[in-house]
């Protein structure tokens, strides 16, 4: 297809890319695959210029390989489950449909007034703000203990609020803020407004039947990790093992 510097790109490599660009339907594909072919033509050029400076020699490279190889690798065997998969019968995704309101009859979009901050790392301050019933009271004790916050309008889509947490948002007290973890910080918010969007009738079933079988991946990679650590044999260095579980 083309030759770079010595280098050829195949009609295979091609044609991936044209796969992971998703064109449309009504697009011009000579135009489309002259589009694709001259990103993977200008792709090698810099490949080619990061290979000369020796990037690929440093060990934060190395690593990020690594790392992108192993997440390929479990990103694709979970793939695998899931076409392997067994669909649901109509009973299970009926139940399920039935299990997680908030994801489908009851569905909405709601708007939040939300106020972002690192987490405190003293747990006083932690409950403190745990027991608080507004907005205004939670910031009061952000200002009291001269921790930074930002204060930001958001959306969020019920469907997306695992059913756990959704029962217990569901019984918060109008204006009562609720607190999410984000890595080290946190997101406190309150929800000043809900539309309606429900996922009922023929547009729910395909969706429910794709999370459920996420779910069972999830479940069936779980399942072979537990087999995989039972029969491996690993070794820590001392200092480096997990802790001992707790009877």
């Amino acid at each position: 297809m083309a030759v770079v510097n010595g280098k050829e790109i195949t009609l295979p490599q091609l044609n991936f890319a044209l796969d992971q660009a998703k064109a449309p339907e009504n697009a011009d594909k000579n135009a489309v695959r002259s589009q694709v072919l001259q990103q993977l033509v200008d792709r090698q050029l810099l490949v080619e210029q990061a290979r000369s400076e020796g990037i690929d020699k440093t060990p934060e490279y190395l690593n990020r390989q690594r790392q992108a190889d192993d997440q390929l690798l479990i990103t694709m065997l979970a793939a695998r489950r899931l076409n392997t998969a067994q669909l649901p019968s109509d009973r299970e995704v009926d139940a399920f449909i039935a299990g997680h309101p908030g994801m489908f009859a009851n569905r909405e979009t709601w708007s939040l007034d939300q106020v972002q901050f690192a987490t405190p790392a003293d747990p006083n301050i932690v409950a403190e703000m745990q027991r608080t019933k507004t907005m205004d009271q939670l910031i009061a004790v952000l200002q009291a203990h001269k921790i930074t916050f930002t204060r930001q309008k958001n959306r969020l889509d019920t469907a997306v609020i695992p059913p756990e947490l959704y029962t217990r948002l569901s019984t918060l007290t109008p204006g009562e803020p609720f607190v999410v973890p984000v890595g080290s910080r946190s997101i406190a918010s309150i929800v000043t407004g809900k539309e309606p969007n429900p996922l009922t009738g023929d547009q729910a079933k395909p969706a429910a039947v794709g999370l459920m079988r996420k779910q069972q991946t999830a479940k069936s990679i779980e399942g072979l990790l537990k087999s995989l650590k039972s029969s491996a044999k690993t070794e820590y260095q001392p200092g480096y093992a997990p802790p001992a579980k707790k009877s």
